[in-house]
């Protein structure tokens, strides 16, 4: 197959999977989704959606985030790991979306990216799926898919960023990624991978990814 096929192929296997795209963080606009995403670096969707009904209990707005306690919020959120640091971000954050946006979150990636505790990733997130902007977030699962699949060298996640812009359609940016990341986490996970169940990376892996599983496979019988 040709890198082209692989592509369409890839692309149409994740529609027929995912027809309808779930959200992995619960949120109900721009800001909570904003806050949600930071809380969610270095931790999982789950613990997240555990402790933003709590946090948002609280405050679930610019103007009411910029008013609570470092230690409040840092309390609420200790779960998700890296409390003092997201917590300190969060309120910042808050303060500055009031101060200088009028509360509403931007739309721009550049501005995003100049919040406190705001990457490029958390930026990409927030205007791909609370603004529809098309953007290509790439998370763990994204990065180790492209490699798996040939489509990227692995390097990091920029070089993986661009390889992907650069091969799927943009109209399709925002939907795909989401698929990649639950195709990640179901047929394709780091540990744990049993190629027999991941029909895409069988099916169009990278050569040496295969010979190396089906090798590890070996070793272990």
């Amino acid at each position: 197959m040709t890198k082209a096929e692989k592509v369409t192929f890839a692309i149409k296997t994740l529609e027929e999977l995912y027809p309808s795209i779930p959200i992995p963080l619960e949120h109900k606009d721009p800001y909570t989704l904003l806050v949600a995403v930071l809380l969610s670096a270095q931790s999982t969707d789950v613990r997240v959606n555990q402790v933003t009904p709590i946090l948002f209990g609280r405050a679930d707005t610019p103007f009411e985030m910029a008013q609570l306690p470092v230690d409040e919020i840092r309390e609420i959120i200790k779960p998700v790991g890296l409390s003092p640091t997201k917590a300190r971000a969060i309120q910042k954050l808050s303060q500055i979306l009031v101060e200088k946006y009028g509360g509403r979150v931007p739309k721009e990636i550049e501005k995003l990216e100049e919040l406190p505790g705001v990457g490029h990733k958390t930026a990409s997130v927030v205007v791909s799926q609370a603004f529809g902007i098309p953007a290509f977030p790439v998370d763990t699962h994204i990065h180790r898919l492209m490699y798996r699949w040939g489509f990227s060298n692995g390097k990091n996640v920029v070089q993986t960023e661009k390889d992907a812009k650069r091969l799927f359609p943009r109209e399709l940016w925002n939907d795909l990624h989401l698929r990649i990341i639950w195709y990640g986490r179901e047929y394709c996970p780091a540990r744990g991978w049993d190629l027999e169940k991941d029909p895409i990376t069988k099916k169009i892996g990278r050569k040496k990814v295969l010979e190396a599983y089906y090798k590890t496979k070996k070793a272990r019988k």
